[in-house]
């Protein structure tokens, strides 16, 4: 949720997509607390969801500054009318960042809210306020991430950069490389099967691992405060 908030907060373009990366990697955790198969599979559903989506902002805001010269919001304005292909790409891959169903980013949310859900780890109560604090971040994904658009995309045209001569629309190697990263994501949004029939023995193991483990820890912990030796931090005043 703050990673949310302070995304919408930023002006410059490569601040809000790297703060809402890190809004989207508290899927991951969520996943891997909450000590079941279908949790932890969300986890790495979303790893592999993120990787995808977040090259394809990452790449499209070093395409938009080569034509802008500027990652300032503020200066940007209206370059969709003059840009369809960069629109269209900036819209799509907008949409799988926000979890749109039928892309991978929808899958991974799912499965982690779902896996979290049923987890008998907790109580009722903390499960509740986990999943409101969660749902209050995918509330927030679209306000942030449509905003953007509308600073980019939408509204008056920017003078300057109308002028520019490098105001151009997408060339077909940057085409064919937001399709590159666009197939996978929208094939797993799809079909997820594809990926989690590579890792789901994985995740069973290593959630069983985890579940084994902590309640280990939990007990060993007040043995080891017990014989912890006492340090005093009092400085010693020797007699002269």
């Amino acid at each position: 949720v703050y990673a949310a908030l302070t995304s919408f907060a930023q002006r410059n373009l490569k601040r809000k997509i790297a703060y809402s990366s890190i809004s989207h990697m508290g899927f991951v955790l969520i996943g891997i607390a909450s000590f079941t198969d279908l949790g932890m599979s969300g986890a790495v559903m979303q790893m592999i969801s993120h990787g995808l989506i977040g090259a394809s902002l990452f790449f499209l805001v070093g395409a938009t500054y080569d034509r802008t010269h500027t990652l300032m919001l503020d200066e940007m304005g209206g370059v969709g009318k003059r840009m369809g292909k960069m629109f269209a790409m900036w819209t799509t891959c907008s949409m799988a960042s926000l979890a749109l169903p039928g892309m991978s980013g929808f899958v991974a949310e799912v499965m982690v809210f779902v896996g979290f859900a049923t987890s008998d780890a907790y109580g009722s109560l903390f499960k509740v306020l986990v999943i409101v604090l969660a749902a209050i971040g995918v509330i927030l994904t679209p306000v942030y991430l449509l905003s953007m658009l509308r600073e980019i995309l939408y509204g008056p045209e920017n003078k300057e950069l109308v002028a520019h001569e490098a105001l151009i629309d997408a060339e077909p190697r940057e085409v064919f490389i937001i399709a590159c990263l666009l197939v996978p994501i929208i094939g797993i949004g799809l079909y997820p099967k594809i990926v989690t029939q590579i890792y789901d023995a994985t995740t069973v193991q290593l959630t069983a691992r985890l579940r084994n483990s902590v309640p280990t820890l939990v007990n060993e912990a007040p043995v080891a405060l017990e014989n912890a030796p006492i340090v005093s931090v009092a400085p010693s005043i020797a007699p002269r």
